[in-house]
C-alpha cells in the first residue's frame, strides 16, 4: 500500500479456537464438543479486515508471536490488501489467541489469552507516525494495551482523526483516556461495566459522555443501535433479524465497517446505520471473517431493506 491510510486499526491479533457446546461448562465440568476450528481471530484484526471489505485504505499496528499463527494472521492481512509495514513479530512470545464456545442460538463464550499482544506499546505506536497524521479515523479496542491506544489517539487527534474504541473486553472505563474517543462503541453489558452504572443505559452513557467522550454507540444486538451524544435525544437505528450461523465479529464487523463509512465522508447517523446493516450481514456464515460483507452487499442490503 502506497497511498496514505484511511483507516489505522491499532490491533490485536489472536487465532481462534472455535468448538461448538449445548451449553457452558460448569466449574470442574468437561463437555463434549463438536465442530472443531482453527481461523482467524482478534478484535482489532477482525474489524480490520471489516473496514477494508468496506473499500477502506487500512494499516494495521499489531505484534504477533514468530510462530504458525503469526503467518496466518500476516497472510490474512495482506489478502485483504491491509497495510502491515508496522506489524512486529515477536520472537519472545506466542500469538494470542481466543478459546471460543459457540452454542445452540449462535451465542457465545470467549477467554483470550493475549500473547504477543500484550507487548504492544506506544514507541511501536509511533514507528506508525505518519500514517496516525495522514490518516480519516483511528481504531482501538482494550484487548491491546492502554498506553499504545492512548498514543495512537493522541496523535490521532493532534492531525485531525477520529478515534473509535470498541471497549471489550469491558472493564472500568480509564478516566485518562476518555478526553480522546470520539465515538465509544460498548454492547449493553460493557455500557454498564465502563460506566459503573446497571439497570439504566441511559444514564451509564450519559456518565461516559460527562467524562468527556463525544458519543456513545451502544450495540444492541438484534435491536439495533442506540445512538448518545451531548445535549441530543437518543437516536435509535433499529436493528434487522437475519438467520443466525453463529454471532462471532458482529461488533468487529460494526466496527470496522462504522470506520470506513466515517473515513469515505458519510455523516455520524448514516454511517451507523451502515454499521449496523454489515453487523447483521456477518452473523450469515460461522466465525469471526467468513460471513462479513463486501461494500456492495452492504449497499444490496440497505437498498431492499428500503424498499
Amino acid at each position: 500500500m502506497t497511498a496514505s491510510p484511511d483507516v489505522v486499526s491499532i490491533a490485536s491479533w489472536n487465532a481462534d479456537l472455535t468448538s461448538h457446546a449445548e451449553r457452558a461448562p460448569l466449574r470442574g465440568e468437561t463437555l463434549q464438543g463438536h465442530g472443531f476450528s482453527v481461523g482467524p481471530g482478534g478484535k482489532g484484526s477482525n474489524a480490520s479486515v471489516a473496514a477494508a471489505r468496506q473499500g477502506a485504505r487500512v494499516a494495521i499496528v499489531a505484534r504477533t508471536g514468530q510462530d504458525d499463527f503469526g503467518r496466518m494472521g500476516l497472510d490474512l492481512w495482506q489478502r485483504e490488501g491491509i497495510d502491515t509495514r508496522t506489524v512486529v513479530q515477536d520472537g519472545r512470545e506466542a500469538s494470542g489467541v481466543a478459546l471460543i464456545l459457540v452454542y445452540p442460538d449462535g451465542d457465545n463464550s470467549i477467554v483470550v489469552s493475549p500473547g504477543a499482544n500484550a507487548g504492544l506499546d506506544a514507541a511501536q505506536v509511533r514507528t506508525a507516525a505518519s500514517a496516525l497524521a495522514a490518516c480519516k479515523v483511528v481504531m482501538a479496542t482494550f484487548e491491546v494495551p492502554l498506553p499504545a491506544t492512548r498514543e495512537a489517539f493522541a496523535l490521532a487527534r493532534a492531525a485531525g482523526a477520529t478515534t473509535v474504541l470498541n471497549p471489550a473486553p469491558a472493564r472500568a472505563f480509564p478516566t485518562e483516556l476518555a478526553g480522546l474517543v470520539d465515538l465509544l462503541t460498548p454492547n449493553e453489558t460493557e455500557l454498564a461495566t465502563l460506566a459503573g452504572v446497571h439497570g439504566n443505559p441511559a444514564a451509564a452513557a450519559q456518565a461516559l459522555l460527562d467524562q468527556g467522550v463525544r458519543a456513545v454507540l451502544v450495540t444492541l444486538g438484534s435491536h439495533g443501535v442506540a445512538l448518545y451524544r451531548p445535549g441530543q435525544p437518543v437516536h435509535m437505528e433499529p436493528g434487522h433479524h437475519m438467520p443466525v450461523r453463529d454471532t462471532i465479529g458482529a461488533g468487529d464487523t460494526f466496527n470496522g465497517a462504522l470506520a470506513a463509512a466515517l473515513a469515505r465522508g458519510e455523516p455520524l447517523e448514516l454511517a451507523v446505520r451502515w454499521a449496523n446493516a454489515a453487523a447483521a450481514l456477518s452473523v450469515r456464515a460461522s466465525g469471526a471473517i467468513a460471513g462479513m460483507p463486501s461494500h456492495a452487499e452492504v449497499a444490496s442490503f440497505l437498498q431492499e431493506s428500503r424498499s
